[in-house]
C-alpha cells in the first residue's frame, strides 16, 4: 500500500505529495524519497568527504546521516559571491521510536518499549493499526557491513487504550503516561509458543546451525524479540543474527489520501513536515528542470531538509550543525580560493524557512489572535514573532508578499496570541548561526503533531508555485532593493 500510487486527477502536485507521504514513514525513507527524485532529474550527488569540483549551470545534492539531504542548482552566470537562494525544512515528526533494548514482557504479553520523540500528540497513538520502519545495519560476510532502509507493511503492534469500565473519568481528562501506557503489544506469549514461531531464548537451532551462526556474528540480539527480529530479518532477506543494530520507529500504517466531502483536505501522518520538505524540493526540481532555466540565474538555488527539527536541531545532522554554512562555504570554494566572497555571498543570500502553520480550528476559536486567523486555502502563512521565536523581518516578510503577488497568490499572516507560548523553527536558528535574511513560512494545518494530520489540497499547490517563483525570480527582485540590510 506504501507505494502505491494515488492520483488525483488534474492535480500532480497533490498526486506526488501523497505518493511521497506514502513512501516516507520515516526521515530516511524521506530522503532516500528524495534521492530518487533528485537523480531522476539529473541531479548528481556528491559527498562531503570529497573535495567538489563544481561547474556554472549544473545541479548537485549530497546528504548527511541519511536523514538530512541539501540540493542545489548553480546557475550559469554565477560568480563567487554571488547569493544563495534557499528554501530549509526539516525531515522528521514527532514519534515513537524503538529503545535500544526493545524487549518488554508482562502479563503474557510481547511487548516493545518505545520512546518519545518530540512533542508528538501521544493520545492519538491509541487504538491504531502500527508497524515498524527506520534503518538497519546488516553484516553481510564476515567483515562488511551495510545499511539499509526496512519497513513491514502489515499491521503488527497496537497501543489498546483502557476500557471506560475500568476508567470511568476517562472523558473528564485522558492523562497519558509516556513510560506506562505508550507500551505497543506486539503478540501473546501463549501464541507465539504454541505456533513455534519464538521462544524466549530465540529460534531452535541445530548444533551445525548454532555453531554456524556463532562463526558469523557475535551480535547480541536477546535485546529484542525474536519475533520482531524475525519478522525484520524476512523483510530484509537476512538472518536474524545478520542484524547488527536498528533505528526503528512504530508508523501508522494507514496511507495518506485525499478526502472530505470536496476532496478538499489530505488526511495524512507527518504533514509537518514533509509537506514544505515535498513542495520545495519539487519547486526546484521544476525551476531547475533543464539548463536553460539556469541560463540568467546569477545566484545558487538550494534545497536543505534537516533532521531533528523536532528535538531542537541540535544533532549532527541539524539546522543547529555547521551543515549549511559547509554547504554554502564548499560551494564558494569551488569557484575561489577568497574567503572573503562566502561572506559577501551569505549577505546577499536568503533563506525561507518552511514548516506547517496553525489552521483557526473552527472549534477553537480562541486560541488565535481575532486578526492573525490563518484558513485553509488561504496559501504560504508568514511568522512573525516580536521574540525571535521566527525570524520574520519587514524586509523579509515584504520579498515574499512581493513575490505571492506578482503570480497572485494568496498569503496569510500570523502572530500567536500574548498569553501563549509560541513555538519556534529552524528560521532563527539558521538566521543566527549563518547570518543569513530569513523568513518564516509554513502551509496551513490542523491536528498538528497528531498521528493523524489535516491540510487543503488548495495550499500544496498554493506552497509550490510560491516556491517555484521564489526561485526563479529572488536574483532578480533583490537586485532592485537598494536599501542596506
Amino acid at each position: 500500500m506504501a507505494k502505491e500510487e494515488q492520483q488525483i486527477e488534474g492535480n500532480d502536485v497533490v498526486s506526488d505529495l501523497i505518493n511521497f507521504l506514502n513512501s516516507s514513514p520515516t526521515a530516511f525513507h524521506a530522503v532516500d524519497e528524495a534521492k530518487k527524485l533528485l537523480k531522476e532529474s539529473g541531479f548528481v550527488q556528491v559527498s562531503e568527504r570529497d573535495n567538489w569540483n563544481l561547474e556554472a549551470g549544473k545541479r548537485y545534492f549530497f546528504t548527511r546521516n541519511y536523514s538530512t539531504i541539501v540540493a542545489f542548482a548553480i546557475g550559469k552566470k554565477y560568480v563567487p559571491g554571488n547569493g544563495f537562494c534557499i528554501v530549509g525544512a526539516h525531515t522528521d515528526s514527532p514519534c515513537l521510536k524503538l529503545k535500544p533494548i526493545s524487549k518488554v514482557t508482562k502479563g503474557g504479553y510481547l511487548e516493545v518499549g518505545v520512546q518519545t520523540y518530540g512533542g508528538g500528540l501521544w493520545h492519538t497513538w491509541f487504538d491504531r493499526d502500527l508497524t515498524v520502519a527506520g534503518r538497519v545495519i546488516i553484516r553481510e560476510g564476515k567483515d562488511a557491513f551495510s545499511h539499509k532502509l526496512v519497513r513491514i507493511e502489515e499491521p503488527i503492534m497496537r497501543i489498546p487504550n483502557l476500557a471506560i469500565h475500568l476508567d470511568r473519568g476517562v472523558n473528564d481528562g485522558f492523562k497519558v503516561n509516556a513510560h506506562s501506557h505508550l507500551v505497543p503489544i506486539l503478540a501473546t506469549e501463549i501464541k507465539a509458543e504454541l505456533n513455534k514461531v519464538v521462544s524466549e531464548n530465540g529460534p531452535v537451532k541445530s548444533g551445525a546451525d548454532e555453531k554456524k551462526s556463532n562463526e558469523r556474528t557475535k551480535t547480541d540480539n536477546s535485546r529484542h524479540h525474536s519475533l520482531l527480529l524475525q519478522l525484520l530479518a524476512t523483510r530484509l532477506g537476512c538472518e536474524p543474527d545478520d542484524i547488527c543494530d536498528f533505528e526503528l520507529q512504530a508508523c501508522d500504517t494507514q496511507p495518506s489520501t485525499v478526502a472530505g466531502a470536496m476532496k478538499e483536505f489530505i488526511f495524512s501522518g507527518r504533514l509537518d513536515n514533509l509537506c514544505m520538505s515535498f513542495c520545495s524540493l519539487k519547486a526546484m526540481i521544476d525551476a531547475t528542470a533543464s539548463e536553460s532555466t539556469l541560463e540568467e540565474e546569477t545566484g545558487v538555488r538550494m534545497v536543505a531538509l534537516f533532521d531533528h527539527e523536532e528535538i531542537g536541531s541540535n544533532s549532527a545532522q541539524g539546522a543547529g550543525s555547521p551543515v549549511m554554512f559547509d554547504a554554502l562555504s564548499q560551494i564558494t570554494n569551488s569557484f575561489t580560493s577568497d574567503s572573503k566572497l562566502l561572506q559577501i555571498a551569505i549577505q546577499r543570500s536568503f533563506l525561507v524557512s518552511a514548516d506547517m502553520a496553525h489552521a483557526l480550528h473552527p472549534n477553537y476559536m480562541d486560541k488565535h489572535d481575532e486578526n492573525h486567523q490563518p484558513k485553509l486555502h488561504g496559501g504560504l502563512v508568514i511568522k512573525h514573532n516580536a521574540n525571535q521565536r521566527y525570524a520574520t523581518n519587514a524586509v523579509t516578510s515584504f520579498i515574499f508578499k512581493e513575490i505571492a503577488a506578482k503570480h497572485n497568490l494568496p498569503v496569510q499572516d500570523f502572530v500567536v496570541r500574548n498569553d501563549m507560548p509560541c513555538g519556534s523553527t529552524i528560521g532563527p536558528i539558521l538566521a543566527s548561526g549563518v547570518g543569513i535574511r530569513t523568513v518564516d513560512v509554513g502551509a496551513p494545518q490542523l491536528s498538528m503533531h497528531s498521528i493523524r494530520e489535516m491540510s487543503a489540497v488548495d495550499d500544496v499547490k498554493h506552497s509550490y508555485e510560491h516556491f517555484r517563483a521564489y526561485f526563479q525570480e529572488f536574483s532578480c527582485l533583490d537586485a532592485k532593493i537598494t536599501v542596506d540590510i
